[in-house]
């Protein structure tokens, strides 16, 4: 097959292939800053089997808040994990300050999947980091 023959017009690439491509940075749903300054409240999170599934952390000066999962949890348990962040989005949209979302957690007693805040879990960290520490130990 010669060059020219190769280069027919069923085989040239699509010259769309060849434009300038422009990104256009659309917003997704609101969300807490995932990064906190300082200390961090928190609560736990546990399964009804008793098994702690996480942590919801909130830090109102970075208007921060999060979800901290310990390693090693199984399918049932990271799928809850989930129904915490859309809680987090949720109350991000609702435009709730970080803190009043775990007050908000703490007085919520339905079953969130099989999981809910351990009573009188509020607690306190001096950083996201040691929190986040805390949950590898499991």
């Amino acid at each position: 097959m010669t060059e020219e023959e190769f280069m027919t017009s069923e085989n040239r690439p699509n010259p769309r292939f060849e434009e300038d491509m422009q990104f256009k940075r659309i917003a997704g749903p609101p969300r807490y800053n995932r990064v906190a300054q300082g200390p961090v409240q928190y609560v736990r999170v546990a399964a009804d089997n008793g098994v702690v599934i996480g942590y919801v952390w909130a830090n109102d000066e970075g208007e921060a808040a999060g979800w901290v999962a310990p390693p090693g949890l199984g399918a049932a348990e990271i799928n809850a994990g989930a129904a915490w962040l859309r809680k987090l989005r949720d109350a991000k949209a609702r435009e709730i300050a970080p803190t009043a979302l775990l007050t908000e957690l703490i007085r919520d007693t339905s079953d969130i999947q099989g999981s809910r805040v351990v009573p009188g879990s509020l607690a306190e960290s001096t950083t996201l980091d040691e929190l986040k520490e805390l949950a590898n130990k499991g």
